[in-house]
């Protein structure tokens, strides 16, 4: 069988849990941002780095637990200021490590494990069994849009590259048509979810979809260029054909953010 066929039918129990909602998803997020921010910080040691991986796996751990507790995001602030004031007196108490070593140990943290957050605290909110797939939607349009576009009409702008030192084979005008097609789709998505229940007003859905297909962009290309700087392909080999967590969901942990905060903060919800 094709490796990424494997890889596809491993992580298809994904949307399973996406669809209980919950509690069910909330320990599957938690689960997997213990994988990812493992995969992050293995990667970082390939350079020589020494993150704490043990304070990040309990941060990660105490963090959930609050947050499915709790029902919400209220104790962030509390625990990244806490945890960021505790790591920076590593240091000090034992010289074994340095200042980018602890840095290295939040980010993991912020990057992974609260981005990933996110996908939850969307499944809370009003509609958020509906709003959640947004998330995905906007990626995997993006993604889909992107190859095709790149594909096809490469020979438009001479097939001039977006980011050639970070990720060498995307190219502008596939960029362009990934947010296009993020836009199109989820203005789709929308309209199909609102036909049945009405959630947000489908121009929304337009937005989010533009700003998610630039955004989510940027997700793929900050995980290749850790990847890059590190001198490795994948983060891990975990799913057949599509390397590890944070190499199959590098766009998502962006998209997440962006869709919460702007349902949030411009939808009020």
């Amino acid at each position: 069988m094709n490796s990424r066929y494997l890889g596809a039918a491993i992580i298809a129990p994904f949307f399973i849990f996406v669809l209980l909602g919950g509690y069910f998803l909330q320990i599957f997020i938690a689960a997997l941002s213990m994988i990812g921010i493992y995969e992050f910080y293995k990667v970082t040691k390939s350079k020589g780095y020494k993150p704490l991986e043990y304070c990040g796996y309990l941060v990660t751990a105490l963090y959930y637990i609050l947050l499915i507790i709790n029902g919400n995001v209220a104790h962030l602030s509390s625990i990244l200021v806490l945890f960021t004031f505790l790591m920076l007196c590593i240091p000090i108490i034992n010289i074994k490590y340095n200042i980018t070593d602890v840095s290295l140990t939040v980010l993991g943290f912020i990057y992974v494990s609260i981005f990933f957050s996110f996908i939850p605290l969307i499944n809370m909110k009003l509609h958020g069994n509906l709003l959640v797939w947004l998330v995905f939607v906007t990626a995997w349009s993006c993604d889909t849009a992107a190859y095709y576009s790149g594909r096809h009409l490469k020979k438009i702008l001479n097939g001039k590259k977006l980011c050639p030192k970070v990720s060498p084979n995307k190219t502008v005008v596939g960029s362009l048509g990934g947010v296009l097609g993020s836009a199109i789709i989820t203005y789709i998505f929308g309209n199909i979810v609102n036909t049945y229940i009405y959630t947000i007003p489908a121009l929304h859905y337009l937005i989010m979809g533009l700003l998610c297909g630039i955004l989510g962009q940027f997700g793929d290309l900050v995980a290749s260029s850790i990847k890059r700087y590190a001198g490795v392909k994948d983060y891990s080999n975990l799913i057949p054909g599509h390397g590890g967590i944070l190499d199959r969901f590098d766009s998502i942990l962006f998209t997440s953010v962006v869709i919460y905060y702007y349902l949030t903060y411009i939808v009020h919800l």
